[in-house]
């Protein structure tokens, strides 16, 4: 089995280095820079003469030409799903298009929410590749985005991850921690080999295995704080005070002495039977909101399980704070994380004046609460117009807004609140 290298010593060093056959699922949080720990892997995979398959949902061909620059070659090539997708075929990414299709292997899709033409593209490029080969499909969430449908992101992905294991490539998928159902991540967990987290906490960024197949040592499920150098150098170090739990073991003996089969806990907080066996052997960890659901259809307290003193509660979030992360851009709108816990998400959206949203600020199916802080707004939902004053809520239960418009002159604050 062939080793290769993530272009982070320390990352290469925490999980065994990357496998031929890997496919590696980046679940990240904005602001987290998870940019550069693709540029690196691409890098690597430059220096070792291999080529390079950058899927692109979200990032515009002259984008990545300047991202990337000193790798690009004859070995690079490019599954623009931008251009016509996000891009809605803009002149400004079509300027010397043509000119740049001379210099580099571009696919261009035409309709790239049609995931069987993104599948015939992939197949082509293959096509032309003698040599071993790292993929980056950069934005299951943009893919998701685009097709506004959960289940067929879900569906490429159990048909593309399975075969770029059997032909030993190595694929990078991007996928924002907020965007997808609790569901969705779990099923993408069992069915991948590695499972990366990027999160922060304060000031303070950290990286974490949830999943790592193949793989003896488990220091990589410690959370691992990490800096990002002037230089875009990437440095891990250990958090010492991460306490090590067999949090696995812990509720299989639980389970056992409740009587409850792996089968039956599974349907209970809807989750596969083989991500609960999984967990219970510590190959995969389970997401917060996973954890408390188990831990409520087992009729245990968490704390219980953690054996860890209760931390003092955090009552005030100051708007100041909030407004000092990087936000998650959706179009023209600012989104910016207001807490996301085992109960709630809360997020403040900011629409620029005279500006419109095409879609839905969040992509999760879960009922919600709007509530317009400031300004003027309309929403299309079922064909229908709504317009928000300030002070008016909206409640969406089960359809999705089809657009979101700011036609004053200020700009609108929302709050969305959902489960």
């Amino acid at each position: 089995m062939e080793k290769l290298s993530s272009g982070i010593s320390g990352l290469d060093n925490l999980i065994d280095y990357i496998y031929s056959g890997d496919n590696v699922v980046w679940e990240v949080d904005a602001g987290t820079s998870y940019e550069i720990f693709i540029k690196k892997f691409i890098e690597a995979a430059c220096a070792e003469s291999n080529d390079i398959v950058y899927i692109s949902f979200n990032k515009s061909v002259p984008t990545l030409l300047k991202e990337f620059g000193n790798c690009i070659n004859e070995k690079f090539h490019i599954i623009d799903s931008f251009t016509s997708g996000k891009g809605k075929n803009d002149a400004t990414f079509l300027r010397n298009y043509e000119e740049l299709s001379k210099k580099i292997h571009i696919v261009k899709l035409s309709n790239p929410s049609n995931l069987d033409e993104l599948t015939n593209a992939i197949t082509m490029v293959e096509s032309k590749i003698s040599s071993p080969t790292a993929y980056i499909f950069d934005s299951l969430t943009g893919m998701q985005n685009l097709i506004k449908d959960e289940s067929l992101t879900y569906s490429f992905f159990t048909y593309m991850c399975p075969r770029l294991f059997d032909l030993d490539s190595v694929a990078y998928w991007i996928v924002e921690r907020d965007a997808h159902s609790q569901k969705f991540k779990a099923n993408i967990r069992h069915i991948t080999q590695v499972v990366l987290e990027l999160y922060r906490r304060k000031d303070s960024l950290f990286l974490k295995a949830l999943k790592l197949s193949r793989r003896k040592n488990r220091e990589a499920f410690k959370p691992h704080m990490y800096e990002v150098t002037d230089n875009d150098e990437i440095h891990i170090k250990a958090t010492e005070q991460t306490l090590v739990l067999d949090i696995g073991n812990k509720l299989r003996e639980i389970r056992i002495s409740r009587n409850i089969s792996q089968k039956e806990l599974a349907e209970k907080v809807n989750l596969t039977p083989g991500f609960i066996s999984q967990m219970e052997n510590n190959q995969i960890a389970p997401s917060i909101v996973s954890f408390m659901q188990i831990c409520d259809a087992l009729g245990v307290k968490a704390s219980e399980i953690l054996n860890e003193t209760k931390t003092e509660e955090k009552f005030l979030i100051k708007k100041k704070d909030i407004l000092a992360k990087l936000p998650q851009k959706i179009s023209s709108a600012d989104i910016y994380r207001v807490l996301s816990d085992e109960n709630f998400q809360a997020y403040l959206i900011m629409i620029p004046p005279n500006s419109s949203i095409k879609g839905h600020f969040l992509t999760k199916k879960e009922p919600e609460i709007v509530f317009l802080i400031k300004g003027e707004v309309s929403v299309r939902i079922n064909n229908s117009i709504h317009s928000l004053q300030e002070g008016d809520f909206f409640y969406i239960k089960k359809s999705m807004p089809e657009q979101w418009q700011n036609k004053g002159g200020d700009k609108a604050e929302l709050l969305v609140i959902s489960r």
